[in-house]
C-alpha cells in the first residue's frame, strides 16, 4: 500500500494529539463560560467589566478547588489522556501531598483556563469570520483568505497545545520529594534483586557442588551403602535448592506471598554442616551466640556467607577438614571458615595468590554482603604457616554502625 507524503507544515495539523489537546483547551474555556453565566452574569455590564469579573471570580474558585488534594489527581489523569494520548510524559496522577503541590495545581488550573479561553474566543471569532467569507458578504476575493485562516488557526491550536503540555509537565509533574522517593524505591528494588541473585548463586552453587562430589564419590567407591547415602544427600540437597529457587521466584514476582517467605538463618547451619559431612569433608563447628539472638538480616546473611565458605571448601579441597567458628566479640559477629589446602583443589601452598578462589564470584559476593552490612571480609592462605585457606568476616551487630 502506497503511503501518501504529507507536507511537514501540515503533519501536526493531521495528528490526533492536536485535536485531543484542542478538546482539553475547550473544556477549560467552557468551565469559565459557565461560571461567567452563573455569577456575576452579563446583564448591564460592559465588556471590560465582564472580563474583569470573570477573571477574578474564576481565579478565586480555581484556587479553592486546587486546595482539594484529589484535584491534582483529576487534572493529572485528564492531562495524560488528552495532552499526551500517544506518548509518555512525566505527569503525576497522585493527590497533592503538600502545600507546594496545591499551589502548583492552582497555577495549572488558572493557566489552563486562561489558555483555553483564548483558544475558545479564537474559535468563535474564526467560525464567525469563516461564515462571512463563505457567504460572500465580504466579497469573493476574500475567499482566498479562508485557507490561510484555517492554517493559522490550526497552528495556533498546535502551539498552545504544546505550551499547555509543557505547563502540565512543569506544574503537575512529580515534586522533588516525589522524585527522590521514586529514586530511592528504584535503588531499593535494584539492591533487593542483586541480593536475590547472590542468594540464588550461593544456593544453587552449593547444591551443584555437593551433587557433583557425591555422584563422583559414589561412582568411584561402588559400595551399595555408600551409594544409597550419596543418593540421599543428593536428594536432600536438590530439595533445598528447589525450595530456595521457588522462594526467590516468589520474591521476583513481587507477589503478596513474598513478604511472608522465610529465609534460612544461622539456626539452619547444622543441616548445612551435615550435608558437608555426608559429602566426605569432616566439619568441626563452634557456634557461640550466647549474647542473644541475631537480627533477621544478620542471621540470613551469615548463613549465606557460611554456605559459600563451605561450598568453596568442598569444591577446591574435597575431603579436607573444615573448621567453622561463629562468635560475638566486642559488639561484632565474627565468622571464620578454614580448610586445609590440597593440590587437588588447585590451590598452591607456596603461592596463595595463584589460587582459583581469589577472583571467584562467590568471594566477591561475600565481600559485597559484608560491605552492605557495614563489615569487612578477607579470604586467603593463612599467615601462621598452617597451610589453610581462611575466610574471615566481621559484621557489626548494630546495622549501620
Amino acid at each position: 500500500m502506497t503511503k501518501i507524503a504529507v507536507p511537514r507544515i501540515l503533519a501536526p495539523l493531521l495528528a490526533g494529539a492536536t485535536y485531543a489537546r484542542l478538546l482539553h483547551l475547550l473544556v477549560g474555556w467552557i468551565s469559565m463560560g459557565v461560571i461567567l453565566l452563573i455569577y456575576p452574569g452579563t446583564y448591564g455590564l460592559t465588556l471590560s467589566r465582564i472580563v474583569a469579573e470573570a477573571v477574578v471570580t474564576d481565579c478565586v474558585l480555581l484556587v479553592l478547588v486546587a486546595l482539594i488534594p484529589a484535584a491534582r489527581r483529576a487534572e493529572g489523569v485528564q492531562a495524560r489522556l488528552l495532552l499526551v494520548p500517544d506518548c509518555e510524559a512525566d505527569i503525576a496522577a497522585d493527590p497533592s501531598g503538600s502545600w507546594a503541590d496545591r499551589w502548583r495545581t492552582a497555577l495549572w488550573l488558572v493557566g489552563r483556563v486562561a489558555l483555553g479561553s483564548a483558544v475558545g474566543m479564537a474559535t468563535v471569532l474564526g467560525l464567525t469570520d469563516g461564515a462571512h467569507l463563505l457567504t460572500g458578504t465580504q466579497g469573493p476575493r476574500y475567499l482566498l483568505l479562508l485557507p490561510v485562516a484555517l492554517l493559522g488557526y490550526g497552528w495556533l491550536v498546535v502551539g498552545v497545545g504544546r505550551l499547555q503540555l509543557a505547563m502540565a509537565v512543569r506544574l503537575l509533574g512529580p515534586s522533588p520529594a516525589e522524585r527522590l522517593a521514586e529514586a530511592e524505591l528504584r535503588a531499593e528494588r535494584l539492591l533487593e534483586r542483586n541480593r536475590l541473585a547472590r542468594e540464588l548463586h550461593d544456593s544453587i552453587g552449593h547444591a551443584l557442588t555437593v551433587t557433583v562430589l557425591q555422584a563422583g564419590a559414589a561412582r568411584e567407591v561402588g559400595d551399595a551403602a555408600f551409594v544409597a547415602k550419596a543418593l540421599e544427600v543428593i536428594e536432600e540437597t536438590g530439595r533445598q535448592a528447589m525450595e530456595d529457587l521457588e522462594r526467590t521466584l516468589v520474591l521476583l514476582r513481587e507477589s503478596p506471598e513474598g513478604a511472608a517467605t522465610e529465609h534460612p538463618g544461622v539456626d539452619q547451619l547444622p543441616a548445612l554442616f551435615d550435608i558437608a559431612r555426608a559429602a566426605g569433608s569432616p566439619v568441626e563447628a563452634l557456634v557461640d551466640l550466647s549474647e542473644g539472638k541475631l537480627p533477621g538480616v544478620l542471621s540470613r546473611e551469615s548463613y549465606r556467607i557460611v554456605q559459600e565458605g563451605v561450598t568453596n571448601a568442598l569444591k577446591y579441597a574435597p575431603g579436607e577438614p573444615v573448621s567453622i567458628r561463629i562468635a560475638v566479640r566486642g559488639g561484632q559477629l565474627e565468622l571464620r571458615c578454614a580448610n586445609a589446602m590440597s593440590a587437588a583443589g588447585g590451590v598452591a601452598v607456596r603461592n596463595p595468590a595463584a589460587g582459583a578462589r581469589k577472583g571467584g564470584k562467590g568471594l566477591r559476593g561475600i565481600r559485597e554482603r559484608a560491605t552492605l552490612l557495614g563489615g569487612e571480609a578477607t579470604a586467603g592462605a593463612s599467615r601462621d604457616g598452617s597451610e589453610e585457606w581462611v575466610l574471615h568476616v566481621r559484621l557489626p551487630l548494630r546495622l549501620g554502625s
